[in-house]
């Protein structure tokens, strides 16, 4: 039986981070749902349809399949049986899946996918409706969340690493603004499972926010 691992939480929290940490400690498969996205705006890219024309994607979305499988340690996507991991990254593909992505029948097509996976396969994905909508029965949820101004210190910190100059309490306002809206979105909004288990990770590091949420599997799950 495929064991599931579900985190959400709000942006900047160290999701897509904790999350592959702890499905590597686990032997677990780190769903990056990003990454399936744009795997999708790829295909629609390739099949030259109009990102406007919403009639044409929902009917194409159902023409295309998407998985991720690991080969030597390494992620790779495939779409339609096809590797195409090193095409993802391309302007054209991130563009598509920006704009295909509000359309209900690509969200319902992937969510889907990312079902399919997670019944055959112990996985970790992370997202903002993951144990709510898309994992609803997973073994183990967790809302991962830290402080406004946390969030922000460490965004400023990764920013700073770049040689990006930035300033402190408008990241934090933007911080807090996209928080309103995740949480007040019409389709999926950002909320926390009632059976999830809160994380706060303000006064934790990634490496003691990983064994928070590993000792939490290992004592509810396995």
């Amino acid at each position: 039986m495929a064991k599931n691992i579900a985190i959400d939480g709000p942006a900047g929290a160290g999701k897509s981070t904790i999350a592959k940490r702890i499905a590597k400690e686990l032997g677990m498969i780190y769903v990056d749902t990003g990454a399936m996205y744009r795997a999708m705006g790829l295909f629609f890219h390739r099949q030259g349809i109009d990102p406007q024309d919403e009639a044409a994607i929902g009917r194409e979305a159902e023409n295309a399949q998407v998985t991720i499988r690991y080969e030597n340690g390494q992620q790779q996507v495939y779409l339609n049986g096809e590797n195409v991991t090193a095409r993802l990254r391309t302007e054209e593909a991130g563009q598509m899946a920006s704009r295909v992505s509000v359309y209900p029948a690509v969200r319902r097509k992937l969510v889907w996918l990312q079902q399919q996976m997670a019944a055959s396969q112990d996985v970790v994905m992370d997202g903002r409706d993951i144990g709510t909508v898309v994992l609803p029965k997973a073994d183990l949820k967790v809302y991962l969340t830290a402080d406004s101004r946390v969030r922000a210190m460490r965004r400023v910190g990764e920013l700073r690493e770049k040689g990006q100059e930035c300033d402190l309490q408008e990241i934090e306002r933007d911080i807090i603004e996209r928080d309103y809206q995740d949480m007040h979105r019409e389709e999926s909004p950002l909320r926390q499972a009632e059976d999830a288990v809160l994380v706060d990770t303000s006064q934790m590091d990634i490496d003691q926010a990983v064994q928070a949420v590993v000792r939490l599997f290992q004592e509810r799950v396995l």
